[in-house]
């Protein structure tokens, strides 16, 4: 988990949305600020200290997503995704022209979102590349060694490809044959039951977190984010 979370800035007028995007993004290990209109947005990021990434809906009162984004820009190079429900080719070259470093349309999946800000703040060097989070579940990929908490388990190695797999697709209903080309790769022929069977070993050894890997009928599994 990180020490020193991230700070995440969510703007954006509708408060069902603001808060499923900070539940998702809190659960990844971030700290959320809130600005519910473009006023309070660009007050919090220009101000010090910096929010280490802006999330701006366009649409909001007081100023809109556009012109709280050109002002941003004129202070400082906080990564900005933007969020809207405009789509067309010239709104995101517009956003992109005024300095927006990624452009999301609503209706959005939150799972998307998370992995758009991490690859951002990866890009900028504020993540560690070796490390995927998922509530209480990490994994450094650079040391091989899963935890949950600060407890390192002890894993097959199977059972750490199968976890690193799920922490990789978080969030995604995830087919056992998908699992098995993925974990196991396309050159595997055995029964698909042997998913099962890990599955259900790398749950045991999780703990309390091995419920967060869900059954999904008629599918597989997810790793749910909580």
């Amino acid at each position: 988990m990180m020490s020193n979370p991230l700070r995440i800035l969510v703007a954006d007028d509708e408060d069902r949305i603001r808060k499923l995007v900070g539940d998702f993004l809190t659960r990844s290990g971030y700290s959320i600020l809130e600005a519910a209109d473009g006023g309070e947005a660009l007050r919090l990021a220009t101000t010090e200290p910096l929010p280490d990434l802006v999330i701006l809906d366009v649409m909001m009162p007081v100023l809109d997503g556009w012109s709280v984004l050109s002002e941003i820009r004129r202070q400082n190079n906080v990564p900005v995704i933007l969020l809207t429900a405009k789509s067309t080719e010239n709104d995101q070259l517009g956003g992109f022209r005024l300095g927006a470093d990624d452009y999301i349309t609503k209706p959005f999946s939150p799972s998307l979102l998370v992995a758009r800000v991490e690859a951002l703040l990866k890009r900028g060097g504020k993540v560690n590349d070796t490390k995927r989070t998922c509530g209480d579940i990490s994994i450094d990929e650079a040391a091989h060694v899963a935890y949950v908490k600060d407890q390192a388990l002890e894993l097959t190695p199977k059972e750490y490809n199968l976890l690193l797999y799920f922490l990789e697709n978080r969030g995604v209903a995830l087919s056992r044959e998908k699992i098995l080309n993925g974990v196991w790769n396309y050159d595997y022929f055995g029964d698909l039951r042997t998913v099962d069977t890990h599955v259900k070993q790398l749950r045991s050894k999780l703990g309390e977190s091995g419920n967060m890997i869900v059954t999904v009928r008629g599918v597989g599994y997810r790793l749910e984010v909580r």
